[in-house]
């Protein structure tokens, strides 16, 4: 084990000790209690200690027949996350999908020109043949190996499988089968997805041979849709910041800084045009994170709308799946292929996903995070995208979050979660493998969370619902508001509440990088929180610039 040893403050010992010291004496004292319960912030008498003792000791027995059974990552617990509160209604009615209007497109005399096309685009260059998938997939490829080594974006390229599935597109639209939007578009895949036949590294050295023998969910969604797999793509190490075992993946706009995480190499690829979009998660911030560093368009769904099947567990109650792209509509695109049941996950639901690209904004309630915008941390960035929403003939509606709760409290709930996720990491001392050790990182977490006590985690879950009432009180009658995206903890409690969140560039810094704007939509609603963003995004052209390193 790699625990750390010694005293505390006061005399008080480590975790670390408490445990050398229950194993090596095989049971627990009433003076290692003294310790173990100053660590949990208790303190009993001797009498109470005593009286604990023969069900501590029982426990550590049963500890120890749990572990033995050894648990995959993938099983979830029995208890799960609903972000549905009690007499809350769901949507039923299904509306017809409706996109822009095709644009009028033309084959450029140089293929490689439509690399940073939105999806929008390039499927038109598909579907009217003017551009088949296989070309498209070998411009692509071709890009991943000369720039994938420079941003340290790329994991595996699925060279194979890629062509196999654009030639199987080319056959099928040439005899007057097109499957939509996404047929014949290449994509990458942030590698804590499953895909059959290929390495799944989780970006972490213990897992860098790992293989796991079947689909994920999206994955094989995609496939369906028609779309090309050409890569796996970086994540920081067990999704957590931007290294991972083989380097630290880059921001293409400025190659000195990283890219940010965990949703690194999907972020960076995406907007380097070296794949068509990709897939990321989220589980706090890693999509809105990299998206915001890299200028991505990103979307994070509302919890339960995207099956989690064959992805990596981190945190059973606040993972989420969603599309990193070039655009809003894109989002849109691929989250209409990916979103609903599986019956794998069984937090997946299947709800409408009404996407009228076109339908005017008139029907929606839009506010602003009145506080945020008014803040001496609010950019001239942070305003001028208000302005352009009020440019819209929209009159926002001021809005404020509940501030009431110790929300940096309730991060033991991911916390826990990730601890019990990579368990067996921790106890077997292969967490020294990680490429990063210091403070705040896996190693130090997943070890300190083992003293997490339960009741506290319990706790701090009943306290999210009372998080999750009070926030659907603050923004009762609102469809989506306007934030900047790392304004007070809107992070942190709509991860915790499951609201979806579209992060989208909103200017520039003045040494040349990008930064964002976020648009928070009502449970179920990310239709309606797209469509103001692309309204937004309509309305500025920040998403077309290009890092001039690759284009």
């Amino acid at each position: 084990m790699s625990y750390m040893s010694g005293l505390g403050l006061g005399g008080t010992l480590f975790p670390g000790v408490l445990w050398a010291q229950a194993q090596e004496r095989q049971a627990i004292t009433s003076e290692l209690l003294v310790d173990a319960a100053a660590v949990a912030g208790l303190e009993f008498t001797q009498e109470e200690r005593e009286g604990m003792l023969r069900g501590l000791n029982q426990n550590l027995g049963a500890f120890r027949a749990i572990r033995e059974q050894g648990i995959p990552n993938e099983i979830p617990p029995a208890l799960q996350f609903d972000p549905v509160l009690p007499g809350a209604q769901l949507p039923t009615q299904q509306k017809p999908f409706r996109m822009s209007r095709r644009p009028e497109v033309e084959r450029p005399a140089n293929l490689e020109e439509v690399a940073f096309w939105p999806v929008s685009v390039l499927s038109e260059l598909v579907r009217t043949r003017q551009v088949t998938s296989t070309e498209l997939t070998t411009m692509y490829l071709d890009r991943l190996k000369r720039h994938g080594p420079t941003l340290e974006s790329v994991i595996t390229v699925t060279e194979k499988l890629a062509l196999r599935q654009a030639a199987r597109a080319d056959r099928e639209i040439a005899t007057g089968t097109y499957r939509g939007p996404l047929h014949g578009i290449p994509w990458g895949g942030k590698d804590l997805l499953a895909v059959k036949g290929y390495r799944t590294t989780w970006g972490a050295k213990p897992y860098e041979d790992q293989v796991i023998d079947e689909d994920a969910t999206v994955v094989r969604r995609l496939e369906e849709a028609g779309a090309v797999l050409i890569a796996k793509l970086t994540l920081g190490a067990l999704a957590q910041g931007d290294w991972w075992y083989g380097g630290r993946t880059r921001n293409p706009w400025n190659l000195e800084q990283g890219s940010s995480g965990s949703s690194a190499g999907s972020a960076s690829s995406t907007v380097a045009g070296l794949v068509g979009f990709s897939i990321g998660t989220e589980t706090l911030g890693s999509i809105v994170s990299p998206a915001t560093r890299c200028g991505a368009t990103g979307l994070r769904p509302t919890f339960g709308r995207v099956s989690r099947y064959g992805a990596m567990a981190l945190s059973w109650s606040m993972d989420k799946i969603g599309p990193i792209c070039r655009a809003v509509e894109d989002c849109a695109l691929v989250f209409d292929a990916i979103h609903g049941a599986d019956g794998k996950d069984p937090t997946a639901r299947t709800l409408p996903f009404n996407w009228d690209a076109e339908a005017p904004l008139s029907d929606l309630h839009i506010g602003y995070l009145k506080s945020a915008f008014e803040s001496e941390r609010a950019t001239d960035a942070d305003k001028a995208a208000l302005e352009v929403i009020r440019s819209l003939g929209i009159d926002p509606i001021p809005v404020e979050l509940p501030d009431e709760f110790p929300l940096g409290a309730m991060r033991i709930i991911l916390s826990a979660e990730a601890a019990a996720a990579f368990d067996e990491l921790t106890l077997s001392g292969r967490d020294d493998m990680l490429t990063r050790q210091g403070r705040g990182t896996w190693p130090h977490t997943f070890r300190t969370a083992r003293m997490t006590p339960a009741v506290e985690y319990i706790q701090a879950n009943r306290l999210r619902t009372m998080v999750m009432g009070a926030t659907e009180a603050a923004l009762d009658g609102i469809d989506v508001f306007i934030t900047p995206s790392f304004a007070q903890s809107v992070l942190l409690l709509t991860n915790l509440t499951g609201h979806p969140t579209v992060v989208l560039p909103s200017g520039f810094t003045e040494e040349g990088t990008p930064v964002s704007i976020s648009f928070v939509g009502k449970l179920w609603g990310d239709a309606e929180m797209l469509r103001v963003a692309r309204a937004f995004q309509e309305a500025t052209d920040h998403h077309l610039k290009r890092p001039p390193l690759f284009s």
